[in-house]
């Protein structure tokens, strides 16, 4: 059964090349103002003005900042899980999977680092309560992936040991990240770090 769409997501998704293009000019422009002002001062009129539509036009997209919020942390999202699919795809082991997903969580930390306006957008998914949920639908597919792979490899394993397992491991990577740039970046290193060393340790033990 498909979800009525909520307040925090696009009235209407785009179905033709103008109106794709529309919306991608939107979201552009928001991530230039969230990274120049953070999200926080994101005003829904600058967002149309900047875009060169009218705030109707706008508004028949996005009701409400949250909902701009919303598609730009699905677009991250949607990155995010096409690497963690590409870089699982080949692991044969679970040792292989060790090292995968290391590779993963440095990939993940470095792009958090460079990319300030992806540390604002969640800051921001934090602070709304309606986007919370999506953080944690997130870290369900996410964990199912991982539960895909380690299934394979431990086929005798507790089904339910693992779904719960990666679940966790790829919602605290989230928590993981938000903390780690948020102090010291030798502090935040030696986080990342402790946090692969868990994680790891929790896979290899299934």
């Amino acid at each position: 059964m498909e979800r009525e769409p909520s307040e925090t997501q696009m009235r209407r998704a785009p179905t033709q090349k103008r109106s794709r293009e529309r919306v991608d000019a939107i979201l552009a422009n928001a991530t230039e103002m969230i990274a120049e002002t953070g999200s926080d001062a994101l005003r829904m009129s600058e967002l149309a003005q900047r875009t060169g539509i009218s705030i109707g036009s706008l508004y028949q997209y996005f009701p409400d900042k949250s909902a701009v919020v919303h598609a730009l942390a699905e677009r991250c999202n949607e990155d995010s899980r096409a690497c963690i699919a590409e870089g699982l795809a080949t692991v044969e082991s679970m040792d292989e999977l060790g090292t995968a997903f290391a590779s993963l969580i440095d990939t993940y930390y470095a792009i958090f680092l460079a990319e300030p306006v992806i540390r604002d957008i969640w800051s921001a998914v934090q602070a709304d309560g309606a986007l919370r949920a999506m953080e944690v639908e997130e870290s369900r597919r996410n964990g199912a992936l991982l539960a895909a792979r380690l299934t394979a490899l431990r086929p005798q394993a507790d089904p339910q040991k693992i779904e719960a397992t990666a679940l966790l491991v790829m919602h605290l990577g989230e928590a993981t990240m938000r903390l780690s740039v948020s102090v010291a970046r030798a502090e935040g290193d030696r986080l990342v770090e402790a946090y692969k060393r868990m994680a790891i340790h929790e896979l290899m033990a299934l």
